[in-house]
């Protein structure tokens, strides 16, 4: 587990960065930084979504995962972890530190690189791919952090649990997970990423972590269908 270890580290200390970085930062500052932040996790997004062969998949999975995500009430119950977080941790604003935490959770763990690093690290040891993820998530957060305050910071423990879990299920997972699996799994997760570019932008309020259950979706559709 040492490239995750790694992941979350680089995301504790890119958002402690951010953080005092943001005590010197003016409101126009943070948000034109926010914004273009904002417009690259939207490219991030459209080009996982391009990885899709089969789009009517995607639809498929997210239109059947909304409908799960809902029914469990994801969306509600990750904003109630991050208020209670916010409550017990932050002195300042609950709802932006929830904000900030879920935001953040959600760009780092939903992506092929998350999934694919893990299973890669946890069936031959090798950590490159989550080494290289580290370096991206960790100058991601010091501007998330700078942005969406001191919830970023404790999406490291979002990762360290998710892509924890990925590698040590690796040997039972990894033969189930053909290319065709991943690419949709990748294009459903770009979907949600642009869900999260489109909320950072204040466009729409789309309730993405009710989306989540679309990725299992995908992968079982893209295992049925072949």
């Amino acid at each position: 587990m040492k490239g995750t270890l790694v992941n979350a580290a680089a995301i504790a200390g890119g958002s402690l960065l951010g953080l005092l970085l943001q005590k010197g930062a003016s409101e126009r500052y943070q948000t034109i930084i926010m914004q273009a932040l904002s417009l690259a996790v939207l490219v991030i997004g459209f080009q996982m979504a391009g990885k899709s062969s089969n789009f009517l998949i995607v639809i498929l999975s997210l239109a059947i995962g909304a409908v799960l995500g809902e029914w469990l009430e994801l969306d509600e119950r990750l904003n109630q972890l991050g208020n209670w977080l916010g409550e017990k941790i932050s002195s300042g604003n609950a709802t932006r530190f929830s904000e900030g935490f879920v935001t953040a959770s959600l760009v780092y763990c939903v992506g092929a690189m998350a999934i694919v690093g893990s299973l890669q690290e946890g069936l031959t040891g090798n950590s490159a791919t989550l080494y290289a993820k580290s370096l991206l998530d960790g100058v991601g957060a010091v501007v998330f952090a700078s942005t969406l305050g001191a919830g970023v910071l404790f999406s490291s423990v979002s990762v360290l649990l998710y892509q924890g879990t990925i590698t040590l299920l690796a040997s039972v997972v990894s033969p189930w997970l053909s290319q065709a699996m991943i690419a949709e799994l990748t294009g459903t997760g770009g979907v949600l990423i642009i869900a999260i570019g489109v909320n950072m932008l204040g466009v729409a309020k789309i309730k993405v972590a009710s989306l989540l259950p679309a990725i299992l979706v995908a992968v079982m559709i893209a295992y049925a269908w072949v």
